[in-house]
């Protein structure tokens, strides 16, 4: 697979079997995904997996001691690049550069796990709630702080987070732009589940891996189901399930898989 470089910063992507592993490596600016160098070379890395039919799961990961800080502090302070110029400006800044990661992100038809192994922050939060799955190493810190800056989530991030944690939780979260921890994030559920910082990659590429281990045009076709949960009324979604479950019952992975599953023990 891939890598792309540039002087803020690195994105990795490998390939382990059929899961493939993103890691933002931007040490100076502590992952931050709003400059060019990484946000760039982010989104050709997420359009590659969702490319890559060999692919069926993927996890995101931070490198160092941060998942992703969001934007570049200093540049929103200083009001350069994406953050400088009248209104409309920005708004078409936000809407050609880091509006690419959510619509980069909702295309891709194979689950997706966070690995959040640090600060989670801003845009860093919100790239965490469009993954379908989030693990928390003991170290993580959670984050919806745009309204400490004065500012709000200009990348769709309150859309993914409400619908992974409903209204009431994602109000508090915004509202207040304080952090939270692991553990918090566990109980709120943030996240499905804590473990010790040095267990967090393992654990999700375990997950990864028995995802990926299922029969994946099934896989795909439950994260296309599950997405519509909330969205299409039932009749709506039963008529949806009935057309997908016809395809998969007159195909061949699933004749495959069901003849595995009920083959007479040796």
């Amino acid at each position: 697979m891939s890598e792309g470089t540039g002087d803020a910063g690195t994105v990795r992507l490998e390939r382990q079997g059929a899961v493939a592993v993103l890691t933002i490596d931007a040490p100076k600016t502590r992952n931050a995904v709003t400059d060019p160098p990484v946000l760039g070379p982010l989104v050709a890395a997420l359009d590659e997996v969702g490319s890559d039919r060999g692919v069926h799961a993927l996890v995101i990961t931070g490198a160092g001691a941060a998942f992703s800080a969001g934007g570049n502090i200093h540049d929103i302070r200083n009001r350069r690049g994406m953050f400088g110029g009248p209104a409309d400006q920005v708004r078409n800044a936000y809407r050609n550069g880091v509006q690419r990661i959510p619509r980069a992100m909702a295309n891709l038809e194979i689950p997706v796990i966070a690995a959040i192994n640090g600060p989670a922050f801003g845009a860093g939060c919100d790239l965490a709630f469009m993954c379908d799955l989030r693990i928390a190493g003991e170290s993580a810190r959670i984050a919806s702080n745009f309204v400490k800056l004065g500012l709000i989530s200009g990348d769709g991030g309150l859309w993914f987070l409400s619908r992974a944690v409903g209204s009431a939780v994602a109000a508090e979260l915004a509202f207040t732009g304080r952090a939270v921890t692991g553990a918090e994030a566990a109980a709120l559920g943030l996240v499905s589940r804590v473990v010790p910082d040095g267990d967090l990659m393992p654990v999700a590429l375990a997950l990864a891996q028995e995802i990926a281990a299922n029969p994946p045009e099934a896989v795909r076709m439950t994260k296309r189901m599950l997405q519509q949960a909330g969205r299409v009324d039932l009749p709506t979604m039963l008529d949806m399930a009935a057309a997908l479950q016809g395809i998969c019952h007159a195909g061949e992975e699933s004749r495959l898989a069901i003849a595995a599953a009920t083959k007479p023990a040796s």
